[in-house]
């Protein structure tokens, strides 16, 4: 039987995760555990799209796969709000730039909306090399991102 506290927080998860609420109303602790979900959520997608283009290429994996990373991309700009840093007493490994250069983040993660919506567009095409290049592109910005305003570890 789940005790009150884990109930209450996996209802504040679901909520955030489905747009219910606001991040900000939410806890730090609550709101940094959903951002980190969803990176793994991101992750976990890219993994699939690379081993489909590595042999298969599956279109209905790589579609699904490409279509939570542009869905859940849209949700992560609203996951840091201020108060949900390295200075929350929660582990994350997001910089202070996100909040010190706030402008700079918008628009990285603005990209990453921007990309992964080209990749939702592609991924069920059948065109295997088109679906490779944006892959690629929504890896790099990724990886700019991270350069910019994560942790390494």
């Amino acid at each position: 039987m789940m005790t009150r506290k884990p109930l209450i927080l996996a209802a504040a998860l679901a909520a955030l995760v489905g747009g219910g609420i606001a991040a900000s109303a939410a806890s730090p602790a609550d709101t940094i555990a959903t951002r980190q979900a969803n990176f793994k959520k991101m992750g976990g997608a890219m993994k699939v799209l690379k081993e489909e283009l590595a042999g298969g290429a599956d279109t209905e994996k790589m579609l699904t796969a490409a279509r939570t990373i542009a869905a859940t991309s849209r949700l992560q700009k609203a996951l840091f709000p201020a108060g949900t840093g390295p200075g929350a007493g929660v582990k994350t490994d997001a910089l202070p730039a996100v909040w010190t250069q706030r402008p700079a983040f918008d628009a990285a993660a603005a990209k990453l909306v921007a990309e992964a919506d080209k990749l939702a567009a592609v991924a069920g095409s059948g065109n295997t090399p088109a679906v490779l290049a944006q892959f690629k592109a929504v890896g790099g910005t990724c990886a700019e991102c991270h350069r910019q305003f994560r942790e390494d570890k």
